[in-house]
């Protein structure tokens, strides 16, 4: 029996080697290759890739640490308890983020977002889209090994039909964060846009109370003779309750076209 580099093509050594090469499945004359690259959740989104040789009688898996192959005791049963171990994690992982969006969604529509709001949105975006971008490549790899043995009685066509299941289940479920986190950044700006233009609002009554007497208080300072209650001691009062009724006229007049414009 010849050894797994022997058996392999050069170009096919260089895709094992590869970390960060994408997950397929390709079939040829000797022995089938089987490339699978996971997302794992940590304290940083990481991918990892594992490579696998299937020949006629056995398995293989590259270390890509020792560069060396490691034989497997059953031919499919190896590369499924690897891989199936691998999406188990990604799926309790993947928990996290949507525990995270709930309680962005929880504190959101308390009206309790935090600066940090988009920063966490657009990480969790990014994090999101790459997860279900590689699962997508992943499930078509798996999904090619179960057509190609699927009509071999050794073949646990179950094991692997599982592990596809979890896998499309995973983008689902990616899919549906994804909605979520837009929903929710439509939502922010949404109360972004409500609060500024409140703030506008308000500052346009105070802009509309205070023009008349900024126009009497330029009146009353311009350097020219005539200008009336500049002679005799009450001046100033009269100065004073000018500007205050004419405070009192605009409020007046600003409250009466609010109460217009809301009915």
């Amino acid at each position: 029996m010849q050894s797994p580099e022997e058996l392999i093509d050069v170009l096919h050594m260089e895709d094992l080697r590869n970390e960060s090469h994408p997950a397929i499945f390709d079939r040829n004359p000797g022995y089938d290759m089987l490339i699978v690259r996971l997302p794992e959740i940590g304290r940083v989104l990481e991918v990892r890739s594992v490579g696998f040789v299937l020949t006629h009688e056995t398995a293989y898996f590259y270390d890509r640490e020792r560069s060396r192959f490691e034989m497997f005791d059953d031919r499919f049963e190896g590369p499924h308890r690897m891989v199936d171990a691998m999406t188990d994690r990604l799926m309790k992982g993947f928990m996290r983020y949507q525990e995270r969006i709930a309680d962005m969604e929880d504190t959101l529509y308390g009206d309790r977002a935090s600066e940090g709001f988009m920063t966490r949105w657009l990480e969790y975006k990014r994090d999101i889209l790459r997860i279900e971008r590689v699962l997508m490549r992943s499930s078509e790899a798996i999904k090619g090994v179960i057509e190609a043995y699927e009509e071999l009685e050794s073949f646990p066509v179950n094991h692997y039909a599982d592990i596809f299941e979890h896998m499309e289940r995973i983008m689902r479920n990616a899919t549906l964060q994804l909605s979520k986190l837009d929903y929710l950044y439509n939502f922010y700006n949404v109360r972004t846009s409500e609060k500024m233009n409140r703030m506008i609002y308000l500052l346009t009554i105070i802009s509309a109370v205070f023009l008349p007497l900024n126009l009497v208080v330029g009146f009353f300072g311009m350097n020219t003779g005539g200008l009336p209650f500049s002679e005799g001691s009450g001046g100033t009062i009269y100065a004073v309750l000018l500007m205050v009724s004419l405070m009192a006229l605009t409020s007046g007049i600003v409250y009466f076209w609010r109460r217009k414009v809301e009915k």
